[in-house]
């Protein structure tokens, strides 16, 4: 009798889980249709505390062949915030990025993975619709682009909630029993983002519902002002009214202080990649807050020819991040600039936060570039008054050789 050929053993998927419908529908839904074995990876960048363990063990009851839970807020703290604080990263100069952030540490998981397991393919649970199926398929690619990108969500036929819910229960995946959020919602250490629902119409105001790091400024919050001095070294947070602290544990503790003031909250039309404007509501107390800081130490370091410099590199900077490109040359390149910027940018600032507002009321540096004697009017004022008119005339030169011109052809006045 011939012996039956061993069975080959099955390639693998390594998914994105996060433990919500979509992703575990993805667990058996690419078992099914790509005889794939699929290892779920959970990434903890400091979103709003899950259960790791139940989401790690829940995967595994669906199918998977092996789950991980990652904490990588440390390693996102020191690789990922860090320099988005030295580059004051604010996308179109309203919102401190939140999700685009939190990508290219779990896609440098995603991709660290599959190399450990010998995976061929990694897949995401992102939809067709928004900018994180970019971040994640560019990223993975730039780290390896020899491995195969699967995106159920964007391929399955299961158009609705319902569709899906009910493939789920034919193949025993345990589906929500409380009525699901309307909201769609991605946090991590630096924010949250709040979309879908009511929130689609751009008119309607925000419910307080959807806000869980702020108070509301006008009836919850405090009748004094507060205060907080925030100590910077080299661009990075480093204390907290005079006590030395990690970055990670500010980020926590402004979270929650210029929260409870009622600070941090945007409501704006976002403009996607994919080109369709959206509306997004952000809670980002901590993160407004320390950046806020960080501008008004720069304010006071840094030679005003850098400083009006970096705002442009600043935008591009947010505008690559926002796009998915971490992972490129242009990035690495305008992050190699930022960070020869905050040599210096060492030093304090002084916080003012009331009834939903946050303002710099004091600064002082060892490396500061106010000079007193230069500023001020009165009589310890050194400023040489006498070099002002050369000046002025130089300065103004080229419009009056214009202007003349324009005077001894007859466009007087005219551009």
């Amino acid at each position: 009798m011939a012996q039956q050929a061993p069975q080959q053993a099955r390639e693998k998927c390594i998914l994105a889980y996060s433990g919500g419908l979509d992703t575990s529908v993805a667990i058996k839904w690419i078992d099914e249709n790509y005889d794939l074995d699929v290892v779920a990876v959970c990434v903890d960048v400091g979103q709003e505390r899950q259960d790791l363990e139940f989401v790690r063990e829940k995967a595994l009851g669906i199918g998977a062949i092996e789950s991980r839970a990652l904490d990588v807020r440390e390693e996102f703290v020191g690789d990922i915030l860090s320099e988005a604080i030295k580059a004051n990263s604010m996308y179109e100069n309203k919102y401190p990025l939140v999700s685009a952030l939190s990508r290219p540490i779990i896609v440098k998981k995603l991709v660290e993975l599959a190399h450990q397991y010998g995976a061929t393919h990694v897949a995401h649970g992102c939809t067709g619709k928004g900018n994180d199926q970019v971040r994640f398929e560019v990223g993975i690619r730039a780290l390896d682009p020899t491995l195969t990108i699967l995106a159920p969500v964007r391929e399955w036929d299961l158009r609705t909630r319902e569709q899906e819910m009910e493939w789920a229960i034919e193949r025993g995946i345990p589906v929500p029993t409380t009525k699901a959020s309307p909201y769609s919602i991605d946090d991590n250490l630096w924010g949250r983002a709040i979309e879908c629902g009511v929130l689609e119409d751009p008119w309607v105001e925000p419910p307080s519902d959807i806000y869980t790091l702020t108070s509301d400024a006008r009836t919850q919050t405090s009748d004094e002002a507060q205060y907080v001095i925030i100590g910077f070294h080299e661009g990075v947070p480093n204390a907290l009214d005079g006590e030395e602290m990690s970055f990670h544990d500010i980020i926590i503790a402004m979270n929650e202080l210029a929260g409870k003031h009622g600070f941090g909250r945007i409501d704006m039309i976002e403009n996607r990649l994919i080109g369709v404007k959206s509306r997004e509501i952000y809670e980002v107390p901590g993160a407004l807050a320390l950046i806020t800081a960080h501008k008004a130490l720069e304010d006071l370091c840094l030679e005003r020819e850098v400083l009006h410099y970096k705002l442009g590199v600043e935008q591009r900077w947010a505008d690559l991040v926002y796009n998915g490109l971490w992972y490129s040359p242009l990035r690495e390149a305008l992050a190699g600039f930022i960070e020869t910027t905050q040599k210096l940018v060492t030093g304090e600032v002084r916080l003012r936060f009331f009834k939903g507002s946050c303002v710099p009321v004091g600064r002082r540096s060892t490396y500061s570039l106010y000079d007193y004697g230069l500023a001020t009017y009165d009589e310890d004022d050194s400023f040489d008054h006498d070099a002002a008119d050369g000046f002025i005339k130089l300065h103004g030169l080229p419009s009056q050789v214009w202007a003349a011109q324009r005077r001894k052809v007859g466009k007087e006045g005219e551009i």
